[in-house]
Order: C-alpha cells, then structure tokens, then sequence
C-alpha cells in the first residue's frame, strides 16, 4: 500500500476505460509500517503503542508512541496529498480517530484503576482497536487518491468505529455490500473487519485474508486476486538469484497450505477454505507488473507431469526433543499432552516426527515461550529428557511430486554441498518433502534444492524442447 501509485496505476486504472473501474471491490491492508507502529514490529519485536500501553504504568510512554505512529501517517498523507484540497479531508480524518483513540486508552486507565476491572481483561480488544486505525487510514486514502483520478471510490469501512454492536462477519459484509452499487461504485474496504468472530483473535495480523476471502464468496467473485510486491516463484530470489527464479503460473490450493505451514502465505488456510468450496480461483499478481498474468491458483490443479514448483523454507524453528524410556506403548498419551502444552502459549506446530520413545516437535517462536514450554513439559514427565535445538526446515513443494528417486537426489544435493541433513519427512501425498538442517546451514539448503530440483529440471526441458 505505500507503493500508492503503483496501486493506483496498475490494479485500479491499468488499460481499462472508466467503465471498467467496476465490477470489484478492493480491499486494502495499512500502509508499510504502520501497523508495526501500532502494536509491534513483526519483525524485531520492538514494541508500537499497543506493546507499551500494555506494558507500562506511564501513560507518557504509550502517548508519545501513539503521537510517533500519528506524525508518521500525517507524513503519508502529506506525500499522497502535497496541498490538495484532499490533504484536509485525510488529515482531519486522522486526527478525528485519533484523538477517539487516546480518549478511549486514557478512560481505559482510569476505569481499570477500580479493583473489579482489570485490564488484562481489555488487552485483545485494545489490539483490535489500534490495528484498525491501520487500515481505516489507508482505505480513507486511497478513496480520496482513486477520487482524484476520475474514480468513483467509496470507502467500506467495518472497522466498525463508534458502533455499539457485533454482529457475524457475514452479516457485517452483507449488510456493508447492501449500501453498495457495484456497477457504479469501487469499495475500498478495511482489510480489518469488527465482528463477533473476533477476528484478530484467531488471525492475529491475518485478518484481512479473511475480509477478503469472505467478500469473494459473499459477492459471487469471478476471481480472487491478491496482489504483492514479487511473484509466487520457485525460491526467495535474495538467496537464489533473481535470475534463477522462475514465477510459478498455476499450482493449487493444497501447495498454498504447506506454504501457510512455512510462514509463506499465498493467502492464509482458513481465509482459502471459503474459495476452495465456492470454486473461486485465486490469482497472485506482481503489482509492479501489471501484464504478467501471475499465478493462477484453484482446487484441481496438477502439474502435467509431476515436478518440484518451489523451495520454500522457514528459519529460527525450536526443535524439542522429548525422550523417555516409559514412551513405548504409550506416544499417543505423551503426544496429546505435548499438544495440551502447546495450546496458548502462541507457538506454531510446523512439524513432527515420533519413534517408539522420542517424541520430536518442530515449533516456531520465541526463545522464552520455548524454554516455557520445556519446563513445562518437564514437570509432567519428571523422568524425561528434554532438549530444544535451533533449526532450519527447508521444504520441496509441488502439486504433483510422484518423482522417482526425488529424495535421494534430494539429498545427494545436499550432500554435495556439505549440508548436514538432521531430519528427514516425505509424505504419502507427494506434495511435499521436508529436510530439517542446522540454522546455519538455512541458505546452502535452499540454493543446493533449488539448483537440483528446479532450475536442472527447467534446463533439461528447455534442452528437449529446443
């Protein structure tokens, strides 16, 4: 969304005469930056407003932070707007939400100094409150951006702002589609949407994923269309090479599953549930290039003969190793209590793997959550030894990967370039094959499958076609 131009310029406008503006609705995320500035940084951890309000006692900690995050967006708006009658509207948009922001947080304190109020009670819907901000303030932008361009934008905002109840996401955007005319009107919708459901409860910061895909459904979508920055591509192209990668063109849905498992979403699993049912497509485009027709994603595809489509791979995963003599007979117990500890304590199972007495669970998350869990662990099996290592999983993906001799190539790749191999998982399903290697050995993995799997096979087709 910073790339507001680019938005403009290639989704909405690109070679289309004005009546074909509509006939879609657009929804939108916040601006690069802005969310991080609200709760946290995804990527550091470093806390926004919503980490410090939370955190501290002090209302000048959590204030100025809200006053950083306001000055940045007021910055955005002066970018798109310059001195443009719609650089008031924006601003004044802004500072209208929030100053209802700061009022709420502060009325928040003081009730929650009273005993019989807590505000750890409050804290989820704080985080919802803030993360909307995000995308009210992009969407109100971008109406205003599309207005001056001849578009007849509306906002669909369902954040919903100075609302008193919380009704079904469903009926929220029924009701949100029933004040709209398609035919003459382009929405611009909050990725972030209020509802009974909760949906940052469930999603945390993929909230809009389901906003979206619901909006399909809901509407009779032709086509679902999700646009990003790159291409779906065969590997992450800072570590194979721009010029090695190639842009995936069709795959399904199952493909886009296992990427969601690595933290690579295509669109979230539960957000494609709704398209798979309905027979939706799903199109991932590069918004920087508007003519290339991207990939295509939908329930019965299968490459025409099977091959690896992408090396994908997820750094920084826990590996805990529980090991107990008493196991034999009995790993479906300790399987189940594994699962029990995992629950709410915000770690993500990516994988596992089990003999007679190991039990081997693969799990994204902090340190200290980590080290949370083993204790935990070692309190229900006193006798057990408990150890948690730092890995990488690095995975083979394909629709159709029915290779004969695809794992021990796998691995003579990897051994040729001297990555040590920790673990090994290939299912029946041959739409996957995962390698479990040493943190530091995450990039040689990546490159060497890449190398073997992909770019070998691409060449020896060119060959026999040429």
């Amino acid at each position: 969304m910073s790339e507001y131009e680019a938005v403009r310029d290639h989704v909405v406008l690109h070679d289309r005469t004005p009546e074909q503006y509509y006939q879609r609705i657009l929804v939108v995320s916040a601006f690069g930056g802005v969310t991080d500035g609200l709760l946290e940084c995804k990527r550091t951890g470093a806390p926004g407003v919503y980490a410090t309000y939370a955190d501290s006692e002090d209302d000048s900690a959590w204030e100025q932070t809200l006053d950083n995050v306001c000055n940045y967006m007021a910055q955005i708006n002066e970018d798109m707007f310059g001195k443009t009658p719609e650089r008031a509207l924006a601003d004044s948009f802004l500072q209208d939400r929030i100053a209802g922001i700061r009022d709420c947080l502060h009325h928040l304190r003081q009730v929650c100094a009273f005993g019989q109020f807590q505000l750890a009670e409050q804290l989820q819907t704080i985080r919802e409150l803030l993360a909307a901000m995000g995308e009210a303030h992009s969407a109100h932008n971008m109406v205003l951006y599309l207005r001056q361009s001849g578009v007849n934008a509306v906002l669909m905002d369902l954040t919903g702002w100075r609302t008193d109840d919380a009704l079904p996401l469903d009926d929220v955007l029924k009701q949100a589609l029933d004040h709209i005319d398609l035919s003459t009107q382009l929405p611009v919708v909050t990725g972030y949407a209020h509802c009974q459901e909760g949906l940052m409860s469930r999603f945390d910061r993929g909230y809009s994923e389901m906003t979206f895909s619901r909006l399909a459904v809901l509407s009779g979508a032709r086509e679902a269309i999700i646009h990003k920055e790159f291409h779906l591509s065969s590997a992450d192209p800072r570590l194979v090479g721009k010029d090695k990668v190639v842009p995936i063109g069709r795959t399904n849905y199952d493909v886009t599953d296992q990427l969601s498992n690595l933290g690579m979403e295509a669109i979230h699993p539960q957000a494609a549930k709704g398209l798979r049912q309905q027979g939706i497509p799903l199109r991932v485009r590069n918004t920087f290039e508007p003519d290339h027709e991207g990939t295509l994603i939908t329930t019965d595809y299968r490459s025409p003969s099977p091959c690896v489509e992408m090396v994908a791979g997820r750094r920084n995963i826990f590996a805990v190793e529980l090991f107990d003599q008493d196991m034999v007979g009995r790993v479906s117990h300790y399987a189940e209590c594994f699962t029990d500890e995992l629950d709410g304590m915000r770690l993500n199972l990516v994988s596992k793997d089990m003999n007679a007495n190991t039990l081997t669970y693969y799990i994204s998350g902090n340190r200290k959550a980590v080290r949370t869990l083993v204790g935990a662990l070692q309190r229900r099996f006193e006798q057990a030894e408990i150890n948690a290592h730092k890995v990488s999983v690095v995975s083979a993906v394909g629709s159709d990967m029915s290779i004969p001799g695809l794992l021990a190539r796998s691995v003579a790749a990897l051994n040729k370039a001297n990555v040590p191999v920790r673990a090994v998982h290939q299912s029946l399903r041959a739409v996957e094959m995962q390698f479990i290697v040493d943190d530091q050995y995450y990039e040689q993995a990546v490159v060497s499958l890449h190398n073997e799997l992909v770019q070998t096979d691409a060449e020896t087709v060119a060959m026999s076609v040429a």
